[in-house]
């Protein structure tokens, strides 16, 4: 491994350079500020204002921007024209494979019919009678219109910010000294890099796409291997303590949520133990996006320097390598239009499918039936209702929180379903679509199999607490 040269031998502004966008970059990012109904971070409290501020035109905008995304996607891929074939962004962006371009078409649709849906048009009579119920389970308040009103609004205006802000914690040294600092704890026990500590900070104290936009940057950087990509994808975009006090507050038991986080705080880490240890994640490869090995000297400290000293070498070495104003700006600014014309067709599409499967038909019932002795074993009141919720958290986290609040009595097991909607983590209304739309390794198949895995690992550890703390 070459030798670094040592913090004394760099000049102020290297220093400067190193410490204040890293300095701004952890406000943003992971500084707790108090508001009216809890806490969160900067920049989720400027989402929100962006999201606020827009309002009024923001349903026209992302109709707009998915149906762009959808059209040139069909041209790049059928007419070939110049203007796309000869500009880098554009061809990144719009020029995928056939697989893509059908699940882009479709978000394309969704959001097309449920946007008529809302403008009062009367499709009844410009439809055929077969059809209209199809229209109905596509355009419901509890499918695509909840996608589209609830949960892209908030997205942009996180992918816009995030986009445009995320180089300050990657460019400028922080995440070099972080990991080099953490890895002799998350190596040994997650199998993961040091500075995958801020993604998950990230996402702890603001949101989980976060951490997910993070964790994808990274990897097309080749900071993370395949198998460390998809480790911290699926593991590490831990929902944040806001929404987890939303859901606590939605089955009643606000009251509780201080032993309420720390269940879900320690099932998720024992989650995080065991789940990388077991496939799909284990056989993923140890190699970067582009087929090239980690250096296995890379991680070590050098002989005759502190941990700490050579964190902070490692640290100044990126900041002095790092791009001007220009060259940040130029890449905050493709990160956000990767984030919003790649990723939102996605969230629209599979999102939307996800929810209708889970509304309208009785597949995630089934799906929880062979969870009824588990439970039970696990003396959990009213398992059979209880065995209802437990799947239906792949298509949307919120819907098993819904369930239990109006179907189960048992504080017990309404806490248990509260913080097992939280630990599954795999949702595809957000986290799974946001996973599937990143260039991380991992498929569908993959996603719901891990997140069978992390319901029946955190399943015993919350049932245990709950039983010694509401029960």
């Amino acid at each position: 491994m070459s030798q670094l040269p040592t913090s004394s031998q760099y000049d102020m502004r290297t220093w400067l350079t190193f410490l204040v966008p890293s300095l701004i970059g952890l406000f943003l990012f992971m500084t707790p500020i108090p508001i009216a109904d809890g806490m969160t971070i900067p920049i989720a409290l400027m989402a929100k204002g962006i999201k606020e501020g827009i309002s009024s035109i923001m349903i026209e905008l992302l109709t707009f921007i998915i149906c762009v995304t959808g059209v040139l996607s069909l041209l790049a891929k059928v007419v070939k024209p110049s203007f796309i074939k000869k500009s880098f962004i554009l061809k990144h962006l719009f020029d995928v494979n056939w697989l893509w371009l059908g699940i882009r078409l479709l978000g394309m649709l969704f959001i097309v019919l449920t946007f008529i849906s809302q403008t009062g048009a009367d499709v009844s009579s410009a439809l055929p009678a077969f059809l209209l119920p199809v229209f109905n389970a596509i355009t419901s308040a509890d499918t695509g219109g909840l996608v589209l009103n609830d949960l892209l609004p908030i997205l942009f205006s996180v992918f816009v910010l995030a986009g445009l802000l995320l180089p300050l914690l990657l460019n400028f040294g922080l995440l070099e000294l972080v990991g080099t600092l953490f890895t002799k704890l998350m190596r040994p026990l997650f199998g993961v890099p040091g500075r995958s500590a801020v993604d998950c900070a990230a996402s702890w104290l603001g949101d989980g796409s976060v951490g997910i936009l993070m964790t994808a940057r990274q990897y097309e950087e080749k900071h993370y291997t395949e198998r460390e990509a998809a480790i911290i994808g699926t593991t590490f975009s831990a929902v944040s303590i806001t929404f987890s006090l939303v859901v606590i507050e939605q089955v009643g038991l606000e009251s509780h949520f201080a032993p309420f986080y720390l269940t879900v705080c320690l099932a998720g880490v024992v989650a995080a133990i065991i789940v990388p240890r077991l496939p799909p994640l284990r056989f993923k490869k140890d190699s970067f996006i582009d087929g090239s090995k980690r250096d296995e000297h890379a991680e070590s400290v050098p002989s005759g320097k502190t941990l700490f000293g050579h964190s902070l070498d490692v640290a100044l070495a990126k900041a002095h390598r790092s791009p001007g104003f220009k060259g940040t700006l130029k890449e905050g600014l493709h990160n956000a239009f990767d984030m919003v014309f790649a990723v939102l067709p996605v969230v629209m599409a599979v999102g939307t499918f996800a929810l209708i499967i889970a509304t309208y038909t009785p597949v995630f019932q089934y799906l929880g039936m062979p969870f009824i002795p588990f439970l039970e074993l696990l003396r959990i009141p009213e398992a059979e209702l209880a065995s209802q919720t437990i799947m239906v958290g792949f298509a949307d986290m919120f819907i098993p929180s819904i369930l239990a609040a109006g179907t189960i009595e048992s504080d017990v097991t309404r806490f248990i379903i509260a913080a097992m909607s939280v630990t599954q983590l795999i949702y595809m209304s957000e986290v799974g679509a946001l996973l599937l739309g990143s260039k991380i390794p991992v498929n569908i198949f993959e996603l719901f199999i891990i997140f069978i895995l992390r319901t029946l690992i955190t399943l015993p550890v919350i049932a245990l607490m709950a039983h010694w703390l509401v029960g």
